[in-house]
């Protein structure tokens, strides 16, 4: 990928030598009412582009900063439903050791029950 990169960035800076070599001619550009700038044509077009690639690199840093931003708020919601989760199997686990302890005594208390119905007892 960077090999590509590299080619393209090539590209474009030899095409704009090329471009510079061509046209020397000056031109007029009015910036505002009253302010006139000259320069050589191919000296205006590179730095329209640079101001181009300067503002598309700005946008790009603020897409960057909004995604952080957002998965920033992911995270932490993330965050809150495993602590919801982690409470819920805290609290699970605790209702199963409950349940846990009286089933033997359900179990022994049926033995019982079995044991005085058969008579067993009563010898």
């Amino acid at each position: 990928m960077r090999q590509i990169n590299f080619v393209i960035i090539f590209v474009i800076c030899l095409a704009l030598v090329l471009f510079g070599i061509e046209n020397t001619d000056p031109a007029v550009i009015r910036i505002a009412q009253g302010i006139e700038l000259q320069a050589p044509l191919a000296v205006e077009l590179i730095m329209a582009m640079g101001v181009g690639a300067v503002l598309a690199w700005v946008f790009s840093v603020w897409a960057q900063l909004q995604r952080a931003i957002d998965s920033g708020k992911d995270l932490r919601v993330r965050d809150v439903r495993i602590q919801e989760l982690e409470e819920n199997v805290e609290r699970y686990k605790a209702e199963i050791e409950e349940q846990q302890r009286l089933l033997p005594a359900a179990k022994t208390r049926q033995g019982d029950t079995q044991e005085a119905e058969t008579g067993a007892y009563a010898q």
